[in-house]
This record gives structure tokens, sequence and C-alpha cells, in this order.
């Protein structure tokens, strides 16, 4: 009998660690090898395991709105004529063309980077004398610009002949003929620049 209860106890000694181990087993929480999920702590050293958020792309700069023009003046409209010769003198209504297209458009400018003005003439006379004359219609627009207060950067250019847009029979009679090639003798005024 005292055997029996010398089992008893040894019995009852190894049984309440072993169930205090599984009831400790069964309330503690599962762990990450249990679940198959990464612990916190890994999320938080592994960035890769975060996904990035891409701030989204700024807009595209607007292209600055211009205000370039050309304008081309034909003979009739800019030059004094005396017995067919080209006489380098705007007339009224070469200025009041100026004053309605050119003026016009540079007050839509901010800043006006450039005028160019470049007299053309025709095949009549020697390249030398039209060559002097394209220049002289060029310089006599720029001048009447400067006249109404225009101080943007301005340049001429005296294209002489070589530049026709209209060929004639020149065996016509002179006048005829003179006619036929006003188109050539002509100046193209242009600008560019910012607009406001």
């Amino acid at each position: 009998m005292l055997k029996n209860l010398t089992a008893l106890f040894v019995l009852a000694a190894f049984a309440l660690p072993v169930s205090t181990a599984l009831a400790q087993t069964a309330t503690a929480p599962a762990s990450s090898a249990q679940t198959g999920e990464a612990p916190a702590s890994a999320a938080i050293a592994n960035p890769a395991a975060t996904p990035a958020v891409t701030p989204p792309a700024p807009a595209p700069a607007a292209a600055p709105k211009r205000c370039d023009f050309a304008l081309t003046l034909q003979s009739d409209e800019i030059f004094e004529h005396k017995k067919s010769v080209q006489l380098s003198v705007l007339n009224d209504k070469g200025k009041e063309r100026i004053d309605n297209e050119v003026m016009t458009k540079l007050a839509t400018c901010a800043k006006v980077d450039l005028i160019v003005v470049s007299g053309h003439t025709d095949l009549s006379g020697s390249q030398a004398q039209a060559q002097k004359l394209s220049e002289k219609n060029a310089d006599a627009v720029v001048a009447y610009l400067g006249s109404k207060g225009i101080n943007a950067p301005m340049d001429t250019m005296g294209m002489g002949k070589t530049q026709q847009i209209k060929s004639c029979d020149d065996k016509l009679p002179k006048a005829k003929l003179a006619e036929c090639l006003a188109p050539n003798r002509r100046i193209v005024v242009e600008g560019r620049g910012l607009a406001k």
C-alpha cells in the first residue's frame, strides 16, 4: 500500500507541470510559423513589402503665346511713282496699312524680339540699282515705324531683284511690263515676340 501511494505522488507531481504547459500553449497567441504570416516587425524592416506611393507627375508647362506676324506691302500700297520710276517714299495707303495691321499686331505683344523689314524690286534696271533701291525701301518703312514710337530691335534687308514672285514677257510695252512686274516690287514686314 505504501508503494501504491508513492507511485500516486510521483504521478501527480509529473502531471501538474505537463497540464500547466498545455494550458499555456492553448492560451498563447499563434506564432508566425503556425499562421504562415510575416511578423509586423518584418514588414517594417523590409520596405519592399510595403507598396510604394508614386506622386502624380507635374503637368507640362504651357508654351508661351507668341505675337509673330508677317505682312507684305505691295508697290501701290507703299511707293510713290513718277513716270514708272519707283521712289522710296511711303504713300498714305501704305502708312494706313502699317497703322492698321503692323501697329495693331505690335500692341498685342508683351515683348518684341525683332522686326525684320526686307525690300524687293523687279527685274528692271541693274543689279546695283535694284539693291540700292530695295535697301532704301526697307529703310523707309523702318523710319516710319520709328516715327510711330516703335523702339523694338529692327533690321533691314535689301533683297534687290533676287526673289521674283512673278515673271512677265519682256517684249511687253514698257508701261505694261511695269504693271505686270508690280507684285515683285514689295516690302515684307515680319515681327517676332511674346504675346501679352
